[in-house]
C-alpha cells in the first residue's frame, strides 16, 4: 500500500468518528453498516449513489452521510485484496451516474475521482485517464494516478502529456514529476497498519498536493480534507485561504470548527485568523456556527497562546548568533551589544526569505529568536537536499538533530529528532520517522524544565530525556533562553515556525516581604481547597481560576473563611466586555451586591457600558461608592489590584493608583447613591468572593492579611 493509500485509511477513520448522525455510534454499528455495504447489488448501489443528488441546506456539498458511509465502505475495502477491485468497479459505476455537468456534480465526481486514487489500483487507471480532459476533473483525476504510483498509472499520464491539450498540460507534468519523487520512497511503507500515517503527515501531504492543484474545486477539496486534520497546522493552513475569494468560505467553516474543538489553539497569531473567519461566516446555515465563534473568540485566553516566529517575508524576530550563554553572559552590555549589531549584519546574506520559506544557503552561523523561551511547545517544518545536517538549538543548547540519514559514516541512519549531544541521557531516537531527502518533515518539540519530547511526522522520537547542558555539563540546562535553527554547512529551509510559552507547574508563592507580614495564599495556581460555593462555576486554567464558559453565570466563589478588617491582593484579567465583582464582609447567600459589599470588576470600556451610572465602574462600591477611572491596563494585560477594608473604611488600588478611598458611614448617611437599601455597609465581618455575571474573568496570585 502506497503511503498516500495509508493516509486515506487514517482519513477515512478519522471521518467514521466525526459524523453526528452515523459514525459516533460505536465501532459495532459502523461495521455492520460496512457489512451491509458490501452485500448490496447493483440496485443498491444505484440507489445509493443517487443520494449524491440530494445536498445539505443552503450549499451545494455532496450528501455528508453518504460520503462518510462509502469512506467507511472503502476503507474496508482498501485492507482486502478481494474487495479492492469490487470497489474500483462500484466507483466507476457511480461515476456514470453523474450525467449533467453542475457544480454540484463536479465536487461529486472530484470527491470519487479522488477515492479512486486512494484505493491504489492499476483497475482505476483507464476511468481516470478518460477524465484528464473533462472540464472541472483534470487536477483531481491527474493527482489520482500520481496518488497511485504505479508503472501503469505513470504511463497513463505520460500518454496523456502527449496529447494534452495547453490548459491541462501543466497539471499532467505536476502529477508526472510528483509520480516519479514518490515512488522510490514508497516501497518502504508498510502495507498494513494505518497507525503509519499520523494526521502530522496528512497534512504535510496535502501542502504538497495544493502545491500541485490548479482548479478551485481541487483546491477546496484540499481544504476540506485539510479540515479532519485536528492539528493547529491544519487551522494556518486553511488560513492562508481566507483572502481567496473561491476559497473563502470552505477555509473560514475549517477554521472556526478547528478552532471550537481545540481551546489550545489561542493566542497572537490564532486571534486575527479567527475574528476573520468570523467575518466571513454568513448565512442561515453559519449562524450557530459564528455565534459559537464569537463566544469562543471573546473568552479565548491572552495568556500561553500560539505566535509566528517566521512571517513568511522577512527576518523580524530573529538574530545573528553571538558566541554561546555562558561566554554571552561574561560580556559587557556594550561588548554585546557591538557583536550582535555584527551577527545581524551577516545573517542577511545568510539566510534568505524566498518563496514563503525560510532558507539557510549553506554558510554563516545560527539564526536565533530575540525573545528567550522556558517552556514551550513548538511546531516547525523542516527540509534538507542530500547529505544534509542541521538541527533545532533548545534554550541555546545543542540540539534536535536533523540530517539524511543515509550517511552512515556518521551514524545518521538512527534518523533525525534524537538530542544528539547528550552523553549520559539517551541521544538517539527512538524511531526513523525521517521522510525521503527533499520532501517535507515536520517536528512537534515540547520542553519542560530539561525534559525534551519530540514527535517527528507524528511518531514520536524522543520521549521525555534531559537534555543536557553541553557548554558545561556541569551545570544543569539555562531556565531561560534563545531558540536557534543551526547552521551546519547544508541547505536547509524552513516554514510554519509556531510556539507558545507554556505555563509553570510550580505553585505561586508568597514574596518574604509578605511572609514577614503575614499573608496567607489563599490562590496558588493549582487548587482551590481555600475556596467554598460554586466551585463547578470556575476552572483551574493555566495558573489561574476562570470563570467557566459553560456554567450558568459562572455564580460566586468564596473564602471559606470570614474576614473582618483584612488587606487582599489578587491579579486580573478581562476579557472584552467582561463584568464580574469582589464581594466583601458578605455571607454566603443573598445578592452580595446589598447583603454584603460589591467591588466592581469590570471592563470600563466596553461599548455597552458606556451609559451606565458612575458607582457601576470597575473598583466602584456598587451603588454607593464611584471610583476614579482610566487605570485598567488593556484587554488581555494582567491588572494588579490590592483592596483595603478597615472598620468602615474601604480603599482600592488598581495597578498602583488609588481609585477608591472613602467611608461607607459617612457615603451612605443620606442614603445611598442607587436609592437602594443597603444592609451590608453594616457588617463587620463575612466572606470574600467572586462574584460571576456570566462572563470569563481570570484571577491569580490571590493572598490575604487580616488586620
Amino acid at each position: 500500500m502506497k503511503k498516500i493509500i495509508i493516509a486515506f485509511i487514517v482519513s477515512a477513520i478519522f471521518l467514521v468518528n466525526a459524523d453526528d448522525s452515523f459514525a459516533q455510534g460505536d465501532a459495532a454499528s459502523v461495521a455492520a453498516t460496512v457489512s451491509k455495504m458490501q452485500a448490496w447489488n447493483s440496485t443498491a448501489w444505484e440507489n445509493f449513489f443517487n443520494t449524491f443528488n440530494n445536498t445539505d441546506a443552503g450549499t451545494n456539498a455532496p450528501h455528508v452521510k453518504a460520503m462518510y458511509e462509502l469512506d467507511a465502505y472503502l476503507h474496508a475495502a482498501s485492507l482486502d485484496k478481494s474487495l479492492k477491485n469490487k470497489a474500483v468497479a462500484t466507483l466507476v459505476k457511480g461515476l456514470s451516474q453523474l450525467k449533467n455537468v453542475s457544480e454540484k456534480n463536479i465536487l461529486v465526481r472530484s470527491y470519487l475521482l479522488e477515492r479512486l486514487g486512494y484505493l491504489g489500483s492499476d483497475k482505476a487507471v483507464h476511468t481516470l485517464s478518460n477524465y484528464i480532459e473533462v472540464t472541472g476533473c483534470t487536477d483531481v483525476a491527474t493527482m489520482s494516478l500520481a496518488t497511485i504510483g504505479s508503472k501503469k498509472s505513470l504511463a497513463a499520464l505520460e500518454a496523456a502529456l502527449v496529447k494534452a491539450t495547453s490548459s491541462t498540460k501543466p497539471a499532467i507534468e505536476a502529477a508526472i514529476k510528483h509520480a516519479k519523487s514518490v515512488l522510490p520512497s514508497l516501497q518502504a511503507v508498510a502495507l498494513t497498519p494505518a497507525k503509519a500515517v499520523h494526521p502530522a503527515q496528512r497534512l504535510l501531504d496535502l501542502q504538497d498536493q495544493m502545491e500541485m492543484a490548479k482548479s478551485p474545486t481541487a483546491q477546496k477539496n484540499i481544504i476540506i480534507e485539510a479540515g479532519k486534520v485536528n492539528k493547529l497546522g491544519a487551522l494556518m493552513f486553511a488560513a492562508k485561504f481566507l483572502e481567496t475569494a473561491a476559497l473563502q468560505s470552505d477555509a473560514a467553516i475549517v477554521v472556526a470548527k478547528l478552532a471550537l474543538a481545540n481551546p489550545d489553539f489561542k493566542g497572537p497569531m490564532v486571534r486575527p485568523v479567527l475574528q476573520r473567519a468570523l467575518a466571513l461566516l454568513k448565512g442561515e446555515d453559519s449562524a450557530i456556527l459564528a455565534s459559537k465563534l464569537a463566544y469562543h473568540i471573546k473568552a479565548m485566553p491572552y495568556d500561553y497562546g500560539f505566535e509566528n516566529l517566521f512571517n513568511g517575508t522577512d527576518l523580524s524576530g530573529w538574530k545573528g548568533l553571538v558566541a554561546n550563554p555562558i561566554a554571552r553572559s561574561k560580556m559587557s552590555a556594550q561588548q554585546l551589544q557591538d557583536a550582535q549589531a555584527k551577527a545581524d549584519a551577516s545573517i542577511k546574506s545568510d539566510w534568505v526569505v524566498k518563496d514563503g520559506l525560510l532558507v539557510f544557503t549553506g554558510h554563516g552561523d545560527n539564526l536565533c529568536t530575540q525573545k528567550q523561551y522556558g517552556d514551550f511547545e513548538l511546531f516547525v517544518d523542516w527540509k534538507i537536499t542530500e547529505k544534509g545536517d542541521a538541527g533545532i538549538y533548545l534554550r541555546g543548547t545543542p540540539q534536535v538533530q536533523i540530517w539524511d540519514t543515509s550517511r552512515r559514516e556518521v551514524g545518521a541512519q538512527v534518523g533525525s529528532g534524537g538530542l544528539y549531544n547528550n552523553q549520559k541521557n539517551q541521544r538517539n531516537p527512538l524511531v526513523v520517522a525521517d521522510n525521503k531527502i527533499g520532501s517535507w518533515n515536520t517536528f512537534h518539540i515540547i520542553m519542560r524544565g530539561a525534559v525534551v519530547t519530540v514527535y517527528l511526522n507524528g511518531i514520536l522520537v524522543t520521549d521525555k530525556v534531559v537534555l543536557e547542558n553541553y557548554w558545561d555539563r556541569t551545570l544543569p540546562i539555562f531556565i531561560k533562553e534563545q531558540i536557534e535553527l543551526q547552521a551546519h554547512g547544508t541547505y536547509v529551509a524552513y516554514r510554519n515556525i509556531y510556539i507558545r510559552e507554556l505555563p509553570s507547574n510550580s505553585p505561586t508563592v508568597l514574596s518574604d516581604f509578605e511572609k514577614q507580614q503575614g499573608f496567607k495564599m489563599l490562590f496558588d495556581g493549582t487548587n482551590l481547597d481555600n475556596w467554598v460555593g460554586n466551585k463547578a462555576g470556575y476552572l483551574l486554567q493555566d495558573g489561574a481560576i476562570m470563570v467557566n464558559p459553560k456554567s450558568a453565570g459562572g455564580g460566586n466563589l468564596y473564602t471559606k473563611e470570614q474576614y473582618s478588617d483584612f488587606e487582599y491582593r489578587f491579579e486580573f484579567q478581562l476579557t472584552p466586555g467582561a463584568n464580574n465583582g469582589l464581594g466583601i464582609r458578605t455571607p454566603l447567600e443573598g445578592d452580595a451586591a446589598y447583603v454584603g459589599m460589591e467591588l466592581q470588576i469590570l471592563d470600563n470600556d466596553a461599548e455597552i457600558y458606556k451609559n451606565l451610572k458612575p458607582y457601576q465602574y470597575h473598583g466602584s462600591i456598587y451603588g454607593v461608592v464611584p471610583a476614579r477611572r482610566g487605570y485598567l491596563r488593556p484587554i488581555g494585560e494582567w491588572n494588579e489590584e490590592v483592596v483595603v477594608v478597615k472598620g468602615t473604611r474601604v480603599k482600592v488600588i488598581l495597578n498602583g493608583e488609588t481609585i477608591t478611598d472613602a467611608d461607607i458611614k459617612e457615603a451612605s448617611i443620606s442614603g445611598t447613591m442607587d436609592h437602594n437599601e443597603h444592609p451590608g455597609l453594616k457588617r463587620t465581618t463575612g466572606h470574600i468572593g467572586f462574584l460571576g455575571h456570566g462572563d470569563v474573568v481570570r484571577f491569580r496570585n490571590i493572598r490575604v492579611l487580616p488586620l
